[in-house]
């Protein structure tokens, strides 16, 4: 039996340029469709919606511009999710800073991921496995994609990404599916409930919350209501 012959120097060569130019490919794909998501007709699809057309699962998303999405929503979805969202650059150094630390002392750490990293973790990278893996590469994409995106493009972006439920994707969508009205006639308690939901909008339906569900939404609800300078940036 003839065995089989190991790849030559030429050979592993012309093997690790395919996988650098692989890799140069992978790495500008972003960057460029950062560019082509600019323009607000321009409507983004993320890659667990990918995912779901490619498996055939299907999904419920109707885009909707932020001027029709309720203020309050937005202004919940911060206070719950990024407080600084309207101050640093697409990633927290103050929270990243405490993670770090927290890793470092052996503690168990709490989540820094800012609006900006969700949102191009939702575009442009995966979920699971090897997250630690994908965190790397999640800093400096919300980096670039925050000093190329306006901060009110980028929460519409988000808000109309986001998963709301199993198949269930965007603000649009979600306030229809949960509560029968539209984006733009979320009441302040749906829009905090909708809020506190996204961590994991699998298991929490805001539309039946339990009695933790609702003591969160009654934090965000109240945060909100006096949320000023922290959502200034998209007025």
């Amino acid at each position: 039996m003839a065995r089989p012959r190991r790849l030559n120097r030429a050979g592993l060569k012309r093997l690790g340029r395919r996988c650098l130019v692989a890799a140069i490919v992978l790495a500008a794909m972003p960057v460029a469709l950062t560019f082509l998501y600019l323009p607000p007709f321009v409507h983004p699809v993320s890659t667990l919606m990918l995912k779901d057309l490619v498996t055939f699962s299907g999904y419920d998303r109707r885009w909707v511009s932020i001027d029709d999405v309720a203020p309050v929503l937005m202004h919940s979805v911060i206070m719950s999710e990024d407080g600084q969202f309207c101050f640093h650059r697409g990633v927290d150094l103050g929270e990243l800073r405490g993670v770090v630390d927290d890793a470092l002392a052996g503690e168990a750490t709490r989540g820094a991921s800012t609006i900006t990293m969700q949102t191009v973790k939702n575009l442009f990278l995966w979920s699971r496995p090897l997250g630690s893996v994908r965190k790397v590469v999640e800093l400096p994409l919300a980096v670039y994609f925050d000093a190329v995106m306006s901060k009110r493009r980028i929460m519409e972006i988000y808000l109309n990404i986001a998963e709301w439920g199993p198949g269930i994707y965007g603000i649009e969508a979600a306030a229809q599916h949960h509560f029968g009205v539209s984006a733009l006639q979320l009441s302040r308690r749906q829009a905090a409930l909708l809020a506190v939901s996204l961590p994991n909008p699998i298991a929490r339906n805001p539309a039946r919350p339990g009695p933790g569900l609702r003591r969160l939404a009654n934090l965000i609800e109240r945060r909100a209501g006096r949320s000023g300078a922290y959502v200034g940036c998209l007025e």
